[in-house]
């Protein structure tokens, strides 16, 4: 009878191991964005590291964007003509090209793009500053890591994606118009007049919102993943890192279709 009530109580505990360890590890990461963004408003400014993690987050993602925004836009140029072609109403491509971008697809995707490019980059690079005991170091010379590692990359994330978001919209609208105007022969003036009609200031700060939303979501995943591998259970050191990586870009592009959901449900 005793064997069975431990044996029970060895289960019941791992259980609840269980379900705990999703809940803590989503107040870590809370508590690990309030203090980076906290820690944002504390002198001296940062602003070289910040300069420094623009370019990286901002700068060397632009040629991914522009392809990216290219053939997307030029994608929903083809299937919106041959779909509008059936009801007569052609000239609505140009606001169906636009409003798609604006209102869901450049932010979505413009996260998505920098989560594969900058995003694993910076779990992979904070995870091995943990393993490698560089994070300790500087804590052990009184340096708070977190305003260290954390704090330029959530400011330079807050500038570039909104700029990204505008380019990859920018560049998507001209490819619906090379394919809609220029392959399909759709009038350029009908194209732009009626996007130009239909969209609103609204729809762009809606875009720019979501932009904002999905920035603080990436870097704070990415860099609390990476920050945090040290406590992962499923490997450590090199083998860690490569867990907490992909932890990272999966658990990233996972939330920003929720948090897309989400924020669209109050936006309209």
């Amino acid at each position: 009878m005793k064997t069975a009530v431990a044996f029970l109580k060895i289960q019941l505990g791992a259980i609840g191991s269980q379900a705990l360890a999703p809940i803590m590890g989503m107040g870590r990461t809370f508590l690990f964005f309030i203090r980076g963004f906290l820690l944002l408003f504390t002198f001296p400014i940062q602003i070289t590291k910040t300069i420094q993690q623009v370019y990286f987050i901002g700068m060397k993602s632009i040629l991914v964007i522009c392809l990216t925004g290219g053939f997307t836009g030029m994608v929903l140029g083809l299937q919106g003509y041959y779909t509008l072609v059936k009801f007569g109403a052609t000239g609505l491509l140009g606001p169906a090209v636009a409003l798609s971008l604006i209102r869901e697809m450049g932010p979505v995707l413009t996260a998505i793009m920098v989560i594969g490019r900058a995003g694993s980059a910076m779990a992979a690079e904070i995870g091995i500053m943990r393993i490698s005991e560089e994070i300790d170091a500087l804590e052990t010379m009184d340096i708070n890591s977190i305003r260290f590692l954390f704090s330029p990359r959530i400011a330079a994330a807050l500038i570039s994606f909104p700029l990204l978001t505008a380019l990859f919209d920018v560049v998507g609208i001209f490819g619906g118009y090379l394919t809609g105007s220029v392959l399909l022969g759709i009038n350029p003036g009908i194209y732009f007049s009626k996007m130009e009609a239909a969209v609103e200031m609204a729809d762009i700060n809606g875009g720019f919102i979501k932009s904002l939303v999905f920035a603080v979501v990436v870097v704070t995943i990415c860099c609390s993943k990476g920050y945090y591998t040290h406590l992962r259970k499923d490997g450590f050191g090199a083998k860690g890192v490569s867990f907490s990586t992909t932890a990272a870009v999966v658990t990233s592009c996972v939330l920003i279709l929720v948090t897309d959901y989400v924020i669209t449900s109050f936006l309209l």
